[in-house]
């Protein structure tokens, strides 16, 4: 744990801003860095909350797992089956499973295949038009397939907010709630949540996309089944802790969500249900405008890193990997 200290030089050397934590062997070292308001000289602190990105499909695949469960829908369960009228560019074969493993076909509504700054204007729709899943019909919609389902790995966005939308109409229940209930309530979360961008709270770090320009006009004011979720990196422990104990779904569901689907050379992993995998190790990554995100667990070992700017976290993530390795 020693040699985790280094973590201070990268951090300095390249103005970070944002929470690292690393477990390991029984020891904790936190550190926070930076401001979460820069115009108010807020400090980061090691229980600031954080925008997670990408790294909210983690907790949707688990939500449908636990829904899953419970019998709410399955695996096998067609989109076409809830979506009834919606979204007709999903094929009818489509499944959840599909979803979770990224190999849909389905169109993106940010595909990330696409060459363009993290920093864009992507949404056509007015940000805060984006308030619950059922509005986001106008942003998934018209995007044709790119191939067959089942065909091949491609990353979508589109798939996990059309699975928060199925999750919803299967249990009758806002996603944020199932989110909520079945994943933070079990794993001990108690500072995770959707939280709108336009109701900044203490606690909670701005996302920066410039030296004082916040995001708040880049991303849907309240997130959905893709990204937008906050926490914190206690929590983010907590989760990892809770998700290999069998807290939040049963072990053995819990292997088949962490078991690999595809193989991902650009990325130099490989992929399950909902986690990005490495070696023996479990990750969550997520990357947004003013938001960067990494977080692993391997054996004894968890570490996080959470940041409130866009591309701030990748140095120090790769810095503690070097040293946890």
């Amino acid at each position: 744990m020693a040699r985790v200290a280094g973590i201070d030089a990268v951090a300095a050397e390249t103005g970070f801003s944002g929470v690292v934590r690393v477990d390991s062997g029984g020891r904790t070292f936190a550190r926070a860095y930076g401001f979460a308001h820069r115009g108010l000289r807020v400090p980061n602190t090691v229980g600031t909350s954080f925008a997670l990105a990408s790294g909210t499909k983690g907790l949707t695949a688990l939500t449908i797992a636990a829904l899953a469960e419970r019998g709410v829908l399955g695996l096998d369960t067609t989109a076409r089956s809830l979506l009834g009228d919606d979204l007709p560019l999903i094929g009818d074969e489509v499944t959840v499973e599909h979803l979770l493993a990224h190999r849909s076909g389905i169109g993106d509504y940010c595909d990330e295949d696409a060459d363009r700054p993290i920093t864009d204007h992507i949404l056509p729709v007015p940000v805060h038009e984006l308030a619950t899943t059922e509005d986001y019909l106008r942003v998934l919609d018209g995007h044709p397939p790119k191939f067959p389902p089942g065909q091949r790995f491609s990353y979508c966005n589109s798939g996990y907010v059309v699975l928060a939308l199925l999750a919803e109409r299967a249990a009758g229940r806002p996603f944020g709630e199932l989110v909520h209930d079945l994943v933070c309530v079990p794993a001990g979360m108690t500072d995770t949540a959707f939280l709108r961008s336009d109701e900044p709270a203490a606690g909670v770090a701005l996302g920066y996309v410039g030296e004082r320009r916040t995001n708040v006009f880049h991303l849907p004011v309240l997130g959905s089944g893709d990204g937008g979720i906050h926490s914190t990196a206690a929590d983010v422990h907590a989760f990892w802790t809770a998700l290999f104990a069998g807290r939040i779904v049963p072990l053995s569901r819990v292997r088949d969500l962490t078991a690999p689907r595809s193989h991902v050379p650009a990325e130099n992993m490989r992929y399950g249900l909902g986690f990005w995998l490495t070696g023996d190790a479990v990750q969550l990554e997520g990357h947004d405008a003013g938001v960067s995100f990494r977080t692993v667990h391997s054996g004894a070992t968890t570490w996080t890193v959470l940041s409130n700017t866009s591309e701030g976290a990748w140095p120090v993530a790769r810095r503690i990997g070097e040293l946890t390795a």
